[in-house]
């Protein structure tokens, strides 16, 4: 994958291969049964429309699709038992057939009816099926036994079936053959996203050099959250010729979310509405966003859209449950409520990421942390790479007082989303509840360094100075809070302007003390503070001459400190914020590197 990530400009795809390729898979992949990958072709076929076929380059209708004669009656009658769902009759009538299309719809078969069977049963909080599993391993024995003989299509089930037993590192390998063997197989692709990350650097694995390749690394920077990435590959994409594609659109639309640009991505949402209008994949990104812009409105009239497609749509119960229904009881503290709509979700998608998360949430809400707990291990499950799960759980032990268990968990989500604060400021908290103030020091100051998103990394770094007797740097870091513009209206601005008003007090510069209590004053919780700090002031300067008190400063105040009292007028440059001076060599913060638009941990 090293040209696609170090490419700046266009590259060159030959569109008449990428035609053929997409015809090619679309027919192998349909007498197969693999509808989602029929359909993902299909869709980037469709978007290719101008883009037309010489006579010479044209695919024919050829009969020998490599099934033998005397079983093809067997395997139109599985495949259609298959197109049914009734996948006990297709393996059953298939069962002796020897041709390669005939051994993966039986295979195809006997994995998917153990896995509807696995979630008819399973409980909603997700018990293991004995029998189930059973089968998996009785798959798992025939591609061993049969090793020499797989195709890319057998592969790839395999590599499900390992990921399905937990065995990622042995599914990676399989993946990576599926894949070169069909390289148009889009659904290896995708279960190859999921994995890679976890156990290699995806610049290390062996791929084809195929044009499939550009997608599956684009779609792999969406996974993994690298929304940047993601969006110049899908640029890229959309120069080479897939400019019109709606899964393109999408994807874009998905890392604007992510890198949370939402009008950004509401717009390119819209875009997509208008052009598919009967599009239900990815509205419940879209149904967020317009809940999160508080288009209430519009967010109401596509819920009755997805009704009226298909209302026994997975992706509509998605829509009306999760986001109308659950965001609704959410704001009517009626959470109970929104678990319930949330579970019905789950009964028709049980691999509904979003939904285990939020209705996680919705415990914690209840503070009902166990179930909580449960929910956010089941997310983990479906997507070990989604941070919210990982930051779900340190809050689900947060609440039952287990930090050890927090450090754990909020490390993990750190790793998985380093440029956002949020996760190393509940990291911090959880070090300094366990009383490891150098390693919350830190991860405050990294919080800050990141980019504070809600702005409390300074306030709490500030904080846990003063309760460890560090006035200086206490003052350093309230002095840096105060002059963030983006800190105007917190609500901890007032209690760090009464404490550099005492500060500078202490030190008798009564100029700076001053700016700051009548700073107090603006406020009702510190107005009391401010006016009694004035009356001390206005006694000192009684006391003693003005040239005595201004003429220079303490010997013992910090440089930054220092700095910052040169000026105390609206148009202070921000003073640079040291950072802590205490590296313990047993500090834990989560380390990543990125390099070269390389991702790895």
């Amino acid at each position: 994958m090293q040209p696609l990530l170090n490419t700046k400009g266009d590259i060159q795809i030959d569109l008449n291969q990428v035609k053929i390729d997409i015809l090619h898979g679309i027919r192998e992949c349909n007498d197969r049964g693999l509808i989602q990958t029929v359909k993902w072709l299909s869709e980037l076929n469709y978007a290719l429309k101008d883009h037309k076929l010489s006579h010479n380059n044209e695919i024919p209708n050829s009969a020998d699709d490599g099934i033998i004669p005397e079983e093809r009656e067997a395997y139109t009658l599985a495949k259609s038992y298959f197109d049914c769902q009734e996948y006990d009759r297709a393996a059953h009538f298939i069962e002796n057939c020897t041709s390669p299309k005939c051994v993966f719809v039986h295979r195809y078969s006997q994995y998917m009816s153990s896995e509807k069977k696995r979630s008819d049963n399973a409980t909603d909080t997700g018990s293991e099926n004995t029998e189930s599993t059973q089968v998996l391993l009785d798959l798992l024995s025939f591609f061993k036994a049969n090793r020499n003989s797989l195709d890319g299509y057998l592969l790839y089930l395999e590599g499900v079936v390992l990921k399905k037993l937990d065995l990622r590192s042995q599914a990676v390998t399989v993946l990576q053959a599926a894949v070169a063997a069909a390289p148009t197989l889009w659904a290896a692709w995708v279960e190859l996203a999921g994995l890679a990350n976890e156990y290699e650097a995806l610049d290390s694995l062996q791929l084809p050099k195929h044009w499939m390749m550009y997608f599956f690394a684009a779609h792999a920077f969406v996974e993994l959250k690298l929304s940047e990435q993601a969006l110049e590959a899908y640029m890229v994409l959309a120069a080479a010729g897939f400019e019109k594609s709606t899964y393109i659109t999408a994807q874009m639309a998905i890392a604007h979310h992510d890198r949370r640009d939402v009008d950004s991505s509401l717009a390119l949402f819209r875009d997509l509405y208008q052009n598919d209008p009967y599009r239900l994949d990815n509205w419940d990104v879209y149904s967020h966003l317009l809940y999160l812009k508080e288009k209430r409105m519009e967010l109401a009239n596509l819920a009755q859209k997805a009704v009226s497609i298909d209302k026994y749509r997975v992706e509509t119960c998605c829509v009306i449950v999760f986001v109308v229904q659950g965001n609704y009881y959410s704001l009517r503290s009626e959470h109970q409520k929104a678990v319930l709509y949330f579970q019905r979700a789950l009964s028709l998608d049980p691999q509904y990421l979003s939904a285990w998360i939020l209705m996680g949430h919705e415990f914690i809400e209840l503070q009902n942390s166990n179930a909580a707990i449960q929910c956010y291990r089941q997310a983990i499950d479906v997507n070990r790479n989604d941070y919210r799960a990982w930051n779900g759980l340190g809050q689900a032990y947060e609440i039952l007082g287990l930090n050890g268990y927090c450090i754990y968990y909020y490390s993990r989500a750190a790793q998985l989303k380093p440029d956002d604060s949020r996760m190393l400021v509940s990291l911090g908290e959880a070090y300094e509840k366990m009383d490891k103030i150098p390693n919350a020091l830190k991860c405050y100051y990294k919080a800050h360094s990141t980019g504070d998103i809600e702005g409390m990394a300074l306030f709490k770094l500030a904080k846990l100075y003063e309760k460890s007797n560090m006035p200086n740097s206490a003052a350093a870091a309230y002095t840096a809070a105060c002059q963030e513009p983006a800190n105007a209206g917190s609500k901890e601005l007032p209690a760090a302007q009464r404490y550099l008003a005492q500060y500078y007090l202490r030190f008798s510069l009564l100029d700076h003390a001053s700016h700051y209590a009548y700073k107090c004053l603006e406020h009702e919780s510190t107005k009391e503070a401010g006016k009694n700090i004035l009356k001390t002031i206005s006694e000192k300067r009684l006391a003693a001459s003005t040239s005595s008190q201004t003429s220079s400063l303490p010997e013992d105040l910090p440089e930054a400190i220092k700095n910052a009292s040169t000026s105390i007028t609206n148009d202070t440059p921000k003073t640079p914020f040291p950072s802590p001076n205490v590296t313990p060599d047993n500090f834990s913060t989560p380390m990543f590197s990125r390099k070269n638009s390389k991702y790895k941990m």
